[in-house]
């Protein structure tokens, strides 16, 4: 699964075979076979393996002690992997993004793990005491995949580290508020 997610963030879903999967995994292309018959069974385990990972990431935040502190970590987490994004986009953007071209019901389960996010930041803002968290939400969120879909674009990890900085301050003065 983890070789999954990697080939379709680097390749796109269109590109990859179930080979290329096999000899990132280092198995062969029969074990792929075994569990997952068809590429969009394997594409559907991958958006599964997404929303496990948001899960486990929004456990670890919650452990810090402050929503702000939550929200910040987040962004901190994004501009880590600016070198990733740089080469590839944001690791569920771009699938996301990809599977919604299709006819075939994926995007809506990609749209519930870009929704968990949405919920989750929105959750942050509320324990901040905003009223606009909803909106607050979707504007973290939108900043995040612009700031990674130019870094994709133009290559430059900086700008997502430029702009993470923005982030975090921008959460400190609506923190303030």
């Amino acid at each position: 699964m983890k070789a999954a997610v990697q080939v379709f963030h680097e390749q796109g879903v269109e590109k990859t075979t179930l080979g290329d999967i096999a000899g990132v995994a280092e198995v062969p292309v029969g074990n792929v076979y075994y569990y997952f018959k068809t590429k969009d069974q394997l594409v559907e385990a991958a958006v599964d393996a997404h929303c496990e990972q948001l899960d486990a990431l929004t456990a670890r935040l919650d452990a810090l002690p402050d929503p702000a502190a939550r929200l910040k970590a987040l962004v901190a987490g994004w501009v880590d992997q600016r070198e990733t994004a740089a080469r590839f986009g944001c690791p569920f953007g771009t699938l996301a993004t990809e599977l919604d071209k299709r006819d075939d019901g994926l995007g809506e389960a990609a749209a519930k793990v870009m929704r968990a996010l949405l919920d989750w930041v929105e959750s942050q803002f509320a324990q901040l005491g905003r009223t606009d968290a909803a909106a607050l939400s979707v504007e973290l969120v939108a900043a995040y995949q612009g700031m990674s879909v130019l870094t994709h674009t133009l290559r430059d990890p900086g700008l997502m580290a430029a702009q993470g900085e923005r982030l975090k301050s921008w959460i400190d003065g609506l923190a303030a508020r």
